[in-house]
């Protein structure tokens, strides 16, 4: 995965204001131009079209800070999903089950793998 700084954001900002072309800016941050041509995509302003390094960034750990952070196959988690496999739930329907019970739960494949 490429994280870029704050410091190749802004560096990102400038140098399309000075009209560089995307393949210029990841020379000059180090990086491959596909990098430049995702962030500038994916992070620059709706209604204005323009890329601005403070909206990216603060988009970028908006982002970070919503990510699902992966599950541990815990003993509570066994528990749940042993329980549920003894009454011949699927591994899909396991994971459903918990996700509604508001328990933890760990991906299908984890639990094909475990069982």
């Amino acid at each position: 995965m490429v994280h870029l700084t704050v410091s190749q954001r802004s560096t990102i900002e400038s140098m399309l204001k000075a009209g560089y072309k995307q393949s210029e800016i990841a020379l000059a941050i180090g990086k491959d131009k596909s990098v430049v041509s995702r962030e500038i995509k994916r992070n620059c302003d709706q209604r204005s079209g323009s890329y601005s390094h403070d909206l990216a960034q603060s988009k970028y750990h908006k982002k970070q800070k919503e990510k699902t952070m992966r599950v541990r196959f815990t003993s509570e988690v066994k528990t749940g999903v042993n329980a549920l496999l003894h009454q011949d739930y699927s591994s899909e329907q396991v994971v459903g089950t918990l996700k509604k019970q508001g328990k933890d739960t760990v991906s299908v494949e984890a639990i094909y793998q475990y069982v």
